[in-house]
């Protein structure tokens, strides 16, 4: 079984223009929505706080549907990578004369330490989603925290996906892939120092984010079904081989779409937007620098300002 196998070569450079412009056409649909979410959820502030509340929950809910595809993306690359790895050792075993020496060399590997490899392409996807959404596509308005509930929330979206191609025709092909998926998640959720708030926090981070998985679900089924309906993506083959390259199609609007700041033009930084701080503790908590020298008290209503080292003497 060689990587043609997995191909369509009718899938050609016209054919691949008009699924990228489907896709294209998908994803603006979306942001459309969430532009229009971030401008009704910021109407109830005065003028000039409700353009830059709409500024930060524009461009942070955008920026979080991008990190659900490119988590998908990745989780989804592990996905495939075991379905396809899988299917030729089995091709392999049962009597099919191997393409080369570097396949029968992965075959073997994969018959002695199977959850070994496993457990590598994990950490290969992991590193893929981090190379993705820091170096090629940095989202910097997430924070650290948001990136993570965004990502635990695309286990549950490949996971969905896979519970479909599952019904569909693939049999049980990606039964351990889930339960893996699920161990992961599990992982997150129950781990030995947890406690219960920590818990309920991650439940209702994966809560406020789901009409963003509903949009992914939504925008990846309709291209997978245009995609199989005008045969770009081939049904001989599992149907995640045609999932992951929608997901890639995806992937490459979100990169065409973060570079050309096409989304500059539609939400533009409001006049005083960087000399806007909003006034609560939490903010300060999380954006003081501990190698300045002098720190600001927020409690201090005249916003005194201190050197700590003065009261060491």
């Amino acid at each position: 079984m060689t990587f043609e196998a997995y191909i369509n070569p009718d899938f050609g450079l016209k054919e691949k223009l008009v699924f990228l412009l489907m896709a294209f056409l998908g994803i603006v649909i979306c942001i459309a929505v969430i532009i229009i979410y971030a401008g009704l959820s910021s109407s109830s502030y005065k003028k000039e706080e409700r353009k830059i509340e709409f500024y930060d929950r524009a461009h942070i809910h955008i920026q979080k549907f991008y990190e659900l595809i490119i988590s998908g993306t990745s989780v989804m690359s592990f996905s495939c990578a075991y379905v396809i790895i899988n299917h030729i050792y089995s091709q392999i075993q049962g009597g099919v004369p191997s393409p080369g020496t570097f396949i029968t060399i992965l075959m073997s590997l994969w018959g002695e330490g199977r959850d070994f490899m496993l457990l590598l392409l994990i950490c290969l996807s992991c590193v893929l989603n981090t190379i993705l959404d820091r170096i090629f596509i940095p989202l910097k308005h997430l924070t650290r925290g948001e990136k993570a509930s965004v990502r635990m929330l695309a286990m549950f979206y490949v996971i969905i996906i896979l519970i479909v191609l599952n019904m569909i025709g693939d049999e049980n092909e990606y039964n351990p892939v889930m339960m893996y998926y699920l161990g992961l998640m599990v992982g997150r959720f129950v781990y030995f120092d947890a406690s219960f708030h920590d818990f309920l926090e991650a439940m209702k981070n994966i809560f406020k984010n789901l009409p963003l998985l509903v949009m992914g679900l939504f925008l990846s089924g309709g291209l997978c079904l245009f995609g199989f309906e005008a045969s770009y993506l081939l049904e001989r083959n599992y149907y995640i081989v045609g999932a992951f390259y929608t997901h890639l199609f995806m992937l490459t609007v979100i990169f065409l779409l973060y570079h050309t700041h096409i989304m500059d033009l539609l939400i533009r930084k409001p006049e005083g937007y960087d000399d806007y701080y909003p006034e609560d503790d939490e903010y300060y908590d999380d954006h003081i620098d501990e190698d300045d020298e002098e720190y600001y008290d927020p409690d201090d209503e005249d916003g005194y300002e201190y050197d700590p080292d003065e009261y060491d003497n």
